[in-house]
């Protein structure tokens, strides 16, 4: 091979190596032409996840403070209802000896007693039904003692009722206190 041939070739393999450098930078060229539209597209994509993350977020954080605060409200007066429970128990003992003495005069007490009551009710204070022979509930009455039942259906029943229970609202504000028969 001449001088020549080898340069020939030389300028040939120069030629060849320039046109794959070429195709190279081209493909990353191209590689990085698309490159930007895939991490936009990415951003775009973590963008609206994380939009919709937070928005569902705030929906959760707005329900539940409503929910608090609906609750709140209905049970905003539970202390001033609570220390007034005592005055509901003299004015029935109380009414329950005006009924012994059989005087007309007092029945300024019971009308006082009713709109008492009323009022109490209107703010959503519920007396708690419970009688002689109803089944001993641990999670909504307070045994305070246990006698020997006077009768076999009695057992395990409640046998009297020492002190009323209310609730307010669904809340059970205090326990009715029974007897129970063993």
């Amino acid at each position: 091979m001449s001088k020549n041939d080898k340069n020939k070739e030389t300028e040939f393999q120069e030629e060849v190596g320039l046109d794959e450098q070429m195709n190279n930078e081209q493909e990353i060229a191209e590689e990085n032409e698309t490159d930007p539209l895939a991490e936009l597209q990415d951003q775009l994509q973590n963008e609206k996840d994380r939009y919709l993350r937070l928005f569902a977020e705030f929906e959760n954080y707005k329900k539940r403070t409503s929910r608090e605060r609906i609750e709140m409200f209905k049970t905003a007066g539970e202390d001033v209802i609570m220390s007034l429970l005592p005055v509901l128990d003299d004015f029935e003992r109380a009414l329950k000896e005006i009924e012994k003495i059989g005087d007309d005069h007092f029945k300024g007490v019971e009308l006082i007693n009713n709109k008492l009551r009323e009022t109490l009710r209107s703010k959503g204070l519920e007396m708690m039904e419970v009688k002689q022979g109803d089944t001993f509930d641990s999670e909504a009455h307070e045994a305070i003692t246990q006698i020997p039942a006077p009768d076999k259906k009695l057992k395990g029943k409640i046998i009297d009722v020492v002190e009323k229970g209310y609730t307010l609202g669904e809340k059970i504000i205090r326990y009715p206190k029974v007897v129970i028969g063993q």
